[in-house]
C-alpha cells in the first residue's frame, strides 16, 4: 500500500513539474515567432519603403519593441513615425 502512494505522489509531482515547464516554453516560441515576423517586417519595410520614402531605423529601441511585439509593435513604430514626422 505504501508503494502505491509513493508512485501516485511520483506521478502527482511529475505532472506538475511538466507543467510548470510547458507554460514558459509556449511563451518563448511565441516570443520567437514575434520577433521573427517582426524583423521580417522591419526588413520590408525598410526595403519596400525606400520607394516611397518610408523607412524606419535600425536601432535598439526599434529591435526591442519589434522583438516584443512583433508586427503589432511595427504598426505601431510606423505610427509613431507618422505622427512625430517633421
Amino acid at each position: 500500500m505504501e508503494k502505491i502512494v509513493l508512485y501516485v505522489a511520483i506521478g502527482i509531482a511529475v505532472l506538475i513539474v511538466m507543467r510548470i515547464f510547458t507554460l514558459p516554453v509556449k511563451w518563448i516560441f511565441k516570443l520567437l515567432l514575434n520577433t521573427v515576423l517582426g524583423f521580417v517586417g522591419l526588413f520590408l519595410v525598410n526595403w519596400l519603403g525606400s520607394y516611397i520614402g518610408i523607412s524606419l531605423g535600425i536601432n535598439v529601441v526599434n529591435a526591442v519593441v519589434v522583438g516584443t511585439f512583433g508586427i503589432p509593435g511595427l504598426i505601431l513604430l510606423l505610427l509613431l513615425r507618422w505622427l512625430f514626422a517633421v
